[in-house]
């Protein structure tokens, strides 16, 4: 249906060649739909929308819509000049004005060149700027250089391939839903804190989401926040390495401020964004500050604090919760915070560091 309209790194072997595998439905979504798969000597997850692309906040659920995708931009005629230049304007509008923007256009215009023959055909600019309008494919994008979100292994219009991280949620368990419902939240907290892996191999996965923070926080494309720190958002490798597998819980700091600032508030409850990203109202303005109150690696430490004392090194233990404790009081993202920040944070990472690098279960 869509042959010569689209095309992308995957689409010969989707369509002609019968190479990309869809395996078990991962989704209930009828317009979101999420597959495991393989594709050559690759494992991963397959994602399409099914339906246009909607704008959800942090937290819900996509709304199933009918209509299907169009792959209708950019049109016929259009120069790669002039797709590069949308391209810049869809990041500039989407992260603000950054001083690297003209590289990440240069890196997704690599991406979007499917078949690697030195140019971006059209039908492969239609399916990168499918995959665009996705903020979770825009933000994996962004932050695959570091190793913090599974790779992007191929695309056909907006569906596409990542890899696969083997194991998830962060810790606990993932209970099937009936079950959910009737275990109190006490007792999950308790038996998530049993099904993790030792102590060492913790400490290192910690480390993954501290360098996580340490990388978004003031990046190369500007300040990123992350609104929802729930495990099953986060996996990790069998070298146990972190992967943010939801981008949808990182916003840019950019979007989070520019919708903070016209919410209408008449108390801080009101100043929410996603799960957990909260700024203060204004009480006389009634409108919502655009400063957030507790920064990203305050909320990770509350995160990592019973995940990593439970199992610690007795003589680690007491100095462990103490930079816990200093790290989960952080307050504001303001500029005289940026030395507190950093400080508390090399010393996490030192003390974790000083751990796991002589164990060999690490």
């Amino acid at each position: 249906e869509w042959k010569g309209i689209i095309d992308g790194s995957a689409c010969s072997s989707l369509c002609d060649k019968d190479t990309l595998y869809m395996s078990r439905c991962l989704s209930t979504l009828p317009n979101n739909q999420v597959y495991t798969g393989s594709w050559g000597d690759h494992d991963g997850i397959i994602r399409c929308k099914l339906g246009e692309v909607v704008h959800y906040e942090l937290g819900e659920e996509p709304e199933p819509r009918r209509e299907a995708p169009m792959f209708d931009k950019p049109t016929r005629g259009t120069s790669v000049e002039k797709f590069r230049e949308m391209v810049f304007n869809h990041l500039k509008s989407k992260l603000g004005e950054q001083a690297n923007l003209a590289s990440l256009v240069s890196q997704i215009l690599s991406v979007a060149d499917g078949n690697k023959d030195g140019r971006v055909s059209l039908p492969e600019a239609r399916s990168t700027w499918a995959l665009l309008q996705m903020d979770e494919v825009l933000l994996g994008l962004l932050l695959q250089d570091r190793g913090h979100t599974p790779r992007l292994l191929g695309y056909c219009g907006d569906l596409y391939m990542t890899e696969r991280v083997p194991y998830g949620p962060l810790y606990g368990l993932s209970l099937p839903w009936p079950l959910v419902s009737w275990v109190p939240n006490g007792v999950q907290r308790t038996m998530d804190q049993w099904f993790t892996p030792s102590w060492p191999r913790k400490a290192k996965i910690s480390m993954g989401l501290l360098e996580l923070v340490e990388d978004i926080f003031h990046g190369t494309y500007g300040s990123f926040l992350i609104c929802d720190l729930a495990a099953e958002h986060f996996g990790y490798t069998d070298r146990h390495e972190l992967r943010l597998t939801n981008a949808r819980a990182v916003v840019p700091e950019d979007e989070f401020r520019r919708t903070m600032r016209v919410l209408k508030c008449e108390t801080d409850a009101d100043c929410v964004y996603g799960v957990d990203c909260q700024t203060s109202c204004d009480m006389s303005e009634k409108r919502c500050r655009e400063e957030p109150v507790q920064p990203n690696l305050a909320k990770a430490c509350s995160t990592l604090k019973d995940y990593l004392l439970r199992g610690a090194p007795s003589e680690l233990r007491e100095e462990l919760e103490r930079q816990l404790y200093a790290c989960m009081a952080l307050k504001g993202n303001a500029g005289q915070m940026n030395m507190e920040h950093s400080l508390i944070l090399n010393n996490l990472k030192a003390l974790l560091w000083r751990q796991i690098s002589h164990t060999k279960d690490s």
